[in-house]
């Protein structure tokens, strides 16, 4: 029995209400990826995931689906294959588009019990950011993690409370006096290295994604 360690640990009323939930994820580049495998080994049953992208030699050291054997495969699509290696009765819808801030819309959000971000795009991000607020959808978003060493500076907190991440601040400025403030992220207090290219390492997005899915689940 595929969930039998996690049904010990969490009982079989969560056990039921994580297999029942609809995710929405958006992104499934260093931090996606890793949220996508948490939530597929966690029991979820039902997920939407979101990427256009391919697979470059660049994306190896960090994300858990590059190999040698997927570059230049559609990140959705591989994501899938894995999913159904590890859980023949996970059902996983892709959406291989470039989505828009004007696809964010609340008709769309709706059918989620929980939205996640671990996107890269500002634009996006704020979308999700107010509808998911304005529909009172629960959400989480993963905020920089780029040229940071140090995943145990990683925390939960609400994007209020925030600093040392030029994401935040950007996403603080534009919500600046709204409820959108309380929005709960993923984010690091590490300050990040002084350089105009982001470099990674995996510990930090991987310990990123890890977060986002315990969330959903102590949400649930």
């Amino acid at each position: 029995m595929m969930n039998e360690r996690t049904t010990l640990l969490l009982g079989a009323e969560k056990m039921a209400k994580i297999e029942q939930a609809k995710i929405l994820l958006i992104g499934l580049g260093g931090v996606g990826g890793y949220a996508f495998e948490a939530l597929v080994r966690s029991g979820f049953l039902h997920i939407t995931i979101c990427d256009f992208d391919v697979f470059e030699e660049s994306n190896l050291n960090r994300q858990i689906y590059a190999t040698q054997e997927s570059l230049g495969i559609s990140k959705a699509c591989v994501s899938k294959k894995r999913a159904l290696e590890i859980n023949p009765k996970v059902e996983v819808e892709t959406i291989l588009k470039q989505i828009k801030k004007e696809d964010i819309t609340s008709e769309f959000l709706k059918q989620f019990t929980f939205v996640i971000d671990a996107c890269d795009d500002v634009e996006v991000k704020k979308s999700l950011f107010f509808n998911c607020a304005k529909e009172k959808i629960p959400f989480i978003s993963c905020l920089g993690t780029a040229n940071k060493t140090h995943p145990e500076e990683l925390r939960i907190r609400k994007l209020k409370d925030t600093f040392n991440d030029p994401l935040a601040k950007k996403l603080r400025v534009y919500f600046k006096g709204s409820s959108v403030l309380n929005t709960n992220v993923v984010w690091s207090k590490e300050m990040p290295k002084k350089d105009k290219k982001l470099g990674t390492v995996c510990s930090v997005p991987m310990s990123a994604g890890s977060m986002l899915t315990s969330f959903v689940i102590n949400h649930l």
